[in-house]
This record gives structure tokens, C-alpha cells and sequence, in this order.
């Protein structure tokens, strides 16, 4: 203890001065949107780096669950392949369900966090494969998030398990919509809120994406109706959702980029102007 004391004494001088540096560069980077973004990047990069050395480890010993995941989805594409007539050798991952509107490309998680009450994921895909803020992210199963920020060859990805995620959903048999929000409690559940009260609600209901935004198409999946209660004034209904993507074991995902969403963005910016 003594000479960590003597060691600070001979060095105060030094170690003031790198106090104070780093205090004015924390007031750059929070004062200046330039700065701020080049940091955020530059964070992204080296923490991209570090996670996707880490992915390449886990993924090894992971490989039987995910290959069995892949099979499944490849069995269901080659079916959807023969009774559509969908061409397979397209250069991304194409859904004529979704009209022409939508663009899909393929990436891997390299870090995900379920367990906090605001969770992202880190993909390794970026600026340099197009990505960009706001495309949805879904799996084979289901929504998973947006991205949040990118940076050349990475991508943060705002999850459904985040208590800021805000995504329209619907019941898939109906029209009846609603806002999917989680509550920051179990990555096995999400909530379905302002549901409207007449809506035909029902246990083992499916819960899919409205449509009603630039980000996801209509009709992917989200869950399954666990139960369900009525709010406090007893105007709308709170469901409780099971997803259907298992949030803790994500590797295999797909970005969709909605090709018509800046025409809309503006358009719809302009309305609420």
C-alpha cells in the first residue's frame, strides 16, 4: 500500500495531467457531433474485433445446434423454392411474400445480451455491406430488432429485449393492432399493448408484424398469446406474448433494408409537420 501512496506522489504531476485529459476529451466527444460520431465508430470497430474473435471460438463449439437450425430453415426454403418458383441463385434472401419493396442480406450475431434491462446484439456486417440505421433484423423464426449504429464492418442492433424498442404488431388474423414493448422482465416474453378491447382476442393467438412502418413488412412472425388482461380503464388489451425466436441463443440472422423507406419517411414527416 505504501508504495502505490509513494508512487502516486512521484507521479502526481503525470497523473493529473491524464486526468485532465481525459476529461476534455469525454467533453469533445459528448459536445461535438463530429467527434462523437468518429468515436462511436472507431468503439465499434476495435469491440467489433475483439467480439467476432470471440464468436469464431464459441460458434466452433456450437456448431451442432446451429446446423440443426440451418437444415430446418433450408428444408423450408428449398419447399418454398418448388411452390413458387422463386429463382435460387438471387444474391440476397428473397421473399416474394414481401413484394419487391424489400432487399435481405444475411449476417451473424457476434454478441448478444438478453439479460439487462436495455439489450443490443453486434452483427458482422456495416457500412461496407450496405447496412444502414433502421433496417429490421429477423431470424429465420422471427423479428429479432433494428440496427441501432454501424460502423464499416459492424452493426449494433437494438433488440426486442430492450425497454426502448418500440415495433408495431398485430393479431395475425385480424387487423387489430398494437405496439410490441417489452417490460424488461423474461427474454422468453414480450408484451402487446393498446390492443383495442372489441378485438377477438384468444390464448395461442399468433402475433405478427403490422406492416404500419418503413422498418418490417407485414406478416413476420413474432409469438404466441400466453394470456392476456385489460388495462387499467379497461379500454385496451395487454397481451402477453411468447416469443418465438429463443432470444439467448442467436448466431444465423437476416437484415432487411425496405427499399421505398425514405420516400416514405418523408412523406410521413411531412404529414406530422
Amino acid at each position: 500500500m505504501q508504495q502505490i501512496i509513494n508512487f502516486i506522489i512521484r507521479n502526481k504531476n503525470f497523473l493529473l495531467f491524464l486526468l485532465l485529459f481525459c476529461i476534455s476529451i469525454l467533453f469533445t466527444v459528448q459536445s461535438h457531433s463530429y467527434h462523437k460520431s468518429k468515436f462511436i465508430n472507431s468503439a465499434n470497430f476495435l469491440t467489433g474485433g475483439v467480439y467476432n474473435s470471440i464468436n469464431n471460438i464459441s460458434s466452433y463449439f456450437n456448431l451442432k445446434s446451429q446446423n440443426q437450425i440451418l437444415v430446418e430453415e433450408n428444408k423450408r426454403l428449398r419447399w418454398i423454392i418448388r411452390n413458387s418458383g422463386i429463382k435460387s441463385d438471387s444474391i440476397f434472401i428473397d421473399s416474394l411474400s414481401f413484394g419487391k419493396s424489400y432487399r435481405f442480406y444475411s449476417a451473424n450475431v457476434i454478441k448478444n445480451s438478453y439479460s439487462l434491462t436495455d439489450n443490443y446484439l453486434t452483427i458482422n456486417k456495416g457500412k461496407k455491406n450496405s447496412i444502414k440505421q433502421d433496417f429490421g433484423v429477423i431470424s429465420s423464426k422471427g423479428i429479432i430488432g433494428i440496427i441501432d449504429k454501424t460502423s464499416t464492418n459492424y452493426a449494433t442492433v437494438l433488440s426486442i429485449l430492450n425497454t426502448s424498442s418500440r415495433i408495431s404488431a398485430q393479431l395475425k388474423n385480424t387487423n387489430h393492432f398494437g405496439t410490441l414493448k417489452w417490460d424488461g422482465k423474461s427474454p422468453e416474453f414480450s408484451q402487446l399493448i393498446d390492443i383495442a378491447k372489441i378485438a377477438p382476442v384468444k390464448v395461442g393467438d399468433t402475433i405478427v408484424t403490422s406492416g404500419r412502418s418503413s422498418i418490417f413488412p407485414k406478416g413476420i412472425p413474432v409469438g404466441i398469446v400466453e394470456n392476456f388482461q385489460l388495462d387499467d380503464a379497461e379500454n385496451y388489451y395487454k397481451l402477453n406474448v411468447k416469443l418465438l425466436n429463443d432470444m439467448t441463443n442467436l448466431e444465423h440472422v437476416y437484415i432487411i433494408e425496405n427499399i421505398d423507406a425514405t420516400e416514405i419517411n418523408k412523406l410521413t414527416n411531412g404529414i406530422n409537420e
